[in-house]
């Protein structure tokens, strides 16, 4: 599960409007352009640590949705702004959802008097910090969108909070919110799905539908390299050579046609190599039993500072030190 890059540019703006400098943040958030996948891990924890360290307030989180611009959607968010209804849009979200983060995720039912559209929790969580992002944006979008909008019904989520960051929530959002749900949900009441879109244009609905279809295509072959290239990293760092040439190798393509696809992102094979290696970092370092010499050994350093030194390059902190912070916050 992944987020598309032109997601963390919401990070990028509350850092602008709150006037904070965070170059740690700043350098981190530079290197994901929009069309970027961006694992959730990956964002959950830059949002959980920019937010720890130099945030102010019960539920920061919320301020950082209410940043939201279309822009921050990309195509999906253009497409909700040219339906013809509230309805219409929260069926075209849910066709397109897998644009957002690469699988479709989002249930919509109804009954006699709401329209709930609704998120499982997934193998790998996003926390409540990026849910309550995600669901603060979701209703500013369409509070600045519609005439005289409705205040949801209600609204759910996985984790619980505290009883003062709960009253932060239901302020925020001007209903009930519920904490400890099996699904995050938003409900609307059933009335609201007919509200006229303001910018709807039936014209350019159809264009960014061909466009969002064309995406789909590109997004399931990319998928299926990306699954490619991490199921087989695993076996090139064991051996300690995870060069570009044995990578194409055990895809059976040749080098060059590795060098080209990995192009169409903007990407080298050693700034994936780089990226890839850093997530996997982040998540050895997570794990206690693993010290940082056989976490090198498993990431294919030979010696635990030349691992070190790359992780210093990558992030701006030493594999210790970002061990220590994740434990202190434990």
């Amino acid at each position: 599960m992944r987020i598309n890059g032109a997601w963390t540019g919401l990070l990028t703006d509350w850092l602008d409007q709150n006037q904070l400098d965070a170059p740690g943040t700043r350098s981190r958030l530079a290197r994901y352009a929009p069309d970027d996948s961006v694992p959730v891990a990956v964002w959950r924890e830059l949002l959980e640590d920019t937010l720890d360290t130099i945030a102010t307030g019960v539920a920061p989180e919320l301020d950082v949705g209410a940043c939201v611009q279309p822009r921050h959607v990309g195509v999906l968010g253009y497409l909700v702004l040219a339906c013809e209804t509230l309805g219409d849009a929260m069926l075209a979200y849910q066709r397109y959802e897998r644009l957002f983060y690469g699988e479709q995720l989002a249930q919509i039912d109804t009954d006699g008097t709401d329209a709930e559209i609704r998120w499982p929790q997934t193998p790998e969580p996003l926390g409540q910090k990026a849910d309550g992002v995600a669901i603060a944006a979701l209703v500013t979008f369409l509070r600045r969108q519609l005439d005289d909008p409705p205040p949801p019904s209600g609204i759910a989520f996985h984790d619980v909070v505290s009883p003062e960051q709960a009253s932060a929530y239901e302020a925020f959002f001007d209903c009930p919110v519920v904490f400890g749900d099996d699904f995050v949900r938003v409900r609307f009441p059933l009335h609201s799905l007919q509200m006229p879109m303001p910018r709807r244009d039936p014209t350019l609905r159809q264009l960014l539908n061909r466009q969002a279809d064309a995406l789909l295509q590109t997004l399931s072959r990319d998928q299926l390299l990306e699954e490619q290239l991490h199921r087989n990293l695993l076996r090139l760092l064991a051996e300690g050579d995870p060069t570009l040439e044995r990578m194409a190798r055990r895809l059976h393509m040749a080098p060059r046609t590795l060098q080209r696809r990995l192009a169409r992102h903007g990407m080298s094979w050693q700034q994936w190599l780089d990226h890839a290696r850093e997530q996997l970092a982040r998540q050895y370092l997570a794990d206690p039993g693993l010290n940082l010499n056989e976490i090198a050994l498993l990431l294919g350093f030979s010696e635990q500072s030349a691992f070190t030194r790359s992780f210093q390059r990558w992030t701006g902190e030493t594999p210790g030190g970002r061990r220590r912070v994740r434990d202190r916050r434990s």
